[in-house]
């Protein structure tokens, strides 16, 4: 059914990229297992913070760069669908995603702040993220490209 043959509220649920960016945040099991965590979601805004777990560390306390670039990646697609409408039939992807680490995070949690750059026409985001440690440390910033 198109949507301008459902209900006003049948459209919006279906047209609010949040909407969609939420439910995913609460149904994705990697994004469970990581313990990531929604804390700010404006349009084009999203801050996300994963808190530290005895799974994280690759060599003692320090944090695992995967980690955080599932962290990045992941508050990315969440900026990138807070300001969008969803198609009919929505589909999204990574394009591209690069982060360069300032600093390492050692035994305590980080939050990530994502913003979108640019929004194009065929559905293209480029959003930046920056990566904060629990201590106000900024560890980590990258650019990701998102299909929308």
């Amino acid at each position: 059914m198109a949507n301008a043959e459902r209900s006003p509220d049948e459209a919006a649920a279906t047209s609010d990229g949040a909407a969609l960016a939420r439910g995913w945040l609460e149904s994705a099991p990697f994004v469970a297992h990581l313990g990531i965590r929604l804390q700010e979601m404006e349009p084009g805004r999203a801050v996300l913070a994963m808190p530290f777990s005895d799974s994280l560390p690759t060599i003692g306390d320090v944090v695992h760069g995967g980690a955080i670039s599932s962290l990045v990646d992941t508050a990315a697609a969440t900026a990138a669908w807070s300001g969008a409408q969803v198609p009919e039939r929505p589909r999204a992807s990574t394009i591209g995603l690069t982060v360069d680490f300032l600093a390492p995070t050692r035994g305590q949690g980080v939050t990530a702040d994502a913003r979108v750059v640019r929004r194009g026409g065929t559905g293209l985001c480029v959003c930046e993220v920056s990566v904060a440690a629990d201590d106000g440390t900024r560890v980590a910033l990258a650019l990701v490209t998102y299909q929308l």
